[in-house]
């Protein structure tokens, strides 16, 4: 048999010589940076495996956020038989093996297994349907860890018998923590290395990483051991040509939170407005590419399909929100395509601020003016008495009116008349023009019926 159980899966013992990421895999709780939100004080995750109340559970998230880890520690901490299974490398006849070998387990001290199967994604429904009786009768604990969306890709049956728990992306900030702690750790880390790193190279790493911990202590492993051999000083600097070199790419200034940020998306807002395609793919890659979020950039498209294109192209605000959709599916590096495809959409789709322009007429307009209530005529008149009050009196229905638009006020009396949205000729807005005429003039033999 390829797996072993063991009692203890107390110590995971780590080579000298393994990587970087494996070395300073957090033993505990405490030493795991990010996650607040489940493994903080008082947090679900954290009361189960302090009160050994661990139920099956699926871990969702990006790489690189800790799903692994956080299933050897809640391991440890219960005191857990534990077996781990990679989806890419397991197949149904060692599942089923293992599977006897638990409940043969649980039959002989009542004590559960808990299995941890890493990007449980892959397995297909047979492999999955393998678990299900097991976690059903309680002889195992099932975790699962998946970058993947679990309600399209784990069988309802076993989603149904886990409870979901989403890891976040780690922030920049979390990510410098982590590098910070690996350059400081003599022990596990590169403490004893003679090396000066900047903050400002730190960074740059944290931006780059795009919240993956293992992709960034890498890129540091790599980045140190190339600055070593350079020798140039007795004790070198890290700088921005050592990551790079490490990269083989190169590493773009940005910072997510700073001046280049709003910078960048102003650039890109400002050329889709002013239809420049390729002006507007520059932008969108010079984002992407120094690791933005893409979500970030999609609600901006978003925005910029209501604010700038409006009606004039109806179709704008539901591409942009197909590349919302696109980016929340399927991630980076898929979602870059979907995104690029928007923007060239929005550049070259007519454009129209009269929606926004009507928009803001209004908010102006309900700040600066007495808020009346609605006028008599378009209220409803559930009882006897709103219907004594007048509530509805001379209410005219569109559709037994022959021209379907009745020559009514629906705006209160100090804005009768007031014409807030004023289309232009651009696109669809043209024909809502044609068709605001012809409304007010239907409007005008609207009270005949029909």
């Amino acid at each position: 048999m390829t797996k072993s159980l063991f009692p203890e899966p107390a110590d995971f013992p780590v080579s000298p010589d393994s990587p970087l990421a494996e070395r300073l895999r957090p033993q505990t709780l405490d030493e795991i940076v990010g996650q607040d939100h489940l493994i903080g004080d008082g947090k679900v995750l954290r009361l189960m495996a302090e009160q050994d109340q661990l139920t099956s559970i699926i871990l969702w998230g990006p790489p690189g956020t800790g799903k692994t880890t956080l299933a050897r520690i809640i391991a440890k901490q219960t005191r857990s038989p534990f077996v781990s299974y990679s989806a890419v490398l397991s197949g149904i006849k060692e599942i089923k093996t293992v599977m006897a070998e638990a409940e043969a387990y649980f039959r002989k001290s009542r004590g559960r297994m808990i299995v941890f199967v890493d990007e449980i994604h892959r397995f297909n429904k047979a492999q999955q349907d393998a678990f299900l009786p097991y976690v059903e009768s309680g002889v195992i604990v099932l975790i699962g860890a998946t970058t993947e969306n679990p309600s399209f890709e784990v069988i309802s049956p076993l989603l149904s018998r886990c409870k979901v728990y989403v890891l976040n992306p780690l922030q920049p900030p979390e990510i410098q923590e982590i590098l910070q702690r690996a350059l400081a750790d003599k022990t596990r880390g590169l403490g004893n290395a003679s090396i000066t790193v900047p903050e400002t190279v730190l960074k740059q790493l944290a931006v780059y990483a795009n919240g993956d911990a293992r992709i960034a202590l890498n890129i540091l492993e790599l980045a140190v051991s190339l600055a070593l051999l350079r020798k140039k000083e007795p004790v070198p600097t890290l700088t921005s040509e050592d990551l790079e070199s490490a990269l083989q790419k190169k590493i773009l200034q940005y910072d997510k939170g700073g001046e280049e940020h709003y910078n960048l998306i102003s650039a890109l807002h400002k050329s889709m407005r002013n239809s420049d395609p390729d002006a507007s793919l520059y932008w969108l890659g010079r984002m992407l590419e120094a690791g933005e979020d893409p979500v970030y950039i999609a609600r901006r498209m978003v925005r910029f399909a209501s604010e700038d294109i409006g009606l004039a192209d109806v179709r704008a605000l539901s591409i942009a929100l197909n590349a919302t959709d696109a980016v929340r599916l399927v991630g980076l590096p898929e979602c870059k395509l979907a995104l690029a495809q928007a923007a060239v959409y929005l550049s070259v789709a007519p454009k129209s601020n009269a929606l926004y322009t009507a928009y803001s007429s209004v908010v102006s307009d309900v700040q600066r003016t007495f808020n009346e209530p609605p006028p008599l005529h378009i209220r409803n008149a559930p009882t006897n008495l709103m219907k004594e009050l007048g509530y509805g009196k001379g209410y005219q229905y569109a559709h037994d009116l022959k021209e379907k638009v009745a020559d009514m006020e629906c705006l209160p009396d100090s804005l009768r008349n007031r014409q807030y949205y004023n289309p232009t000729d651009q696109g669809m807005e043209r024909r809502i023009q044609e068709i605001l005429a012809e409304i007010r003039q239907r409007k005008k033999g609207g009270a005949k019926k029909s």
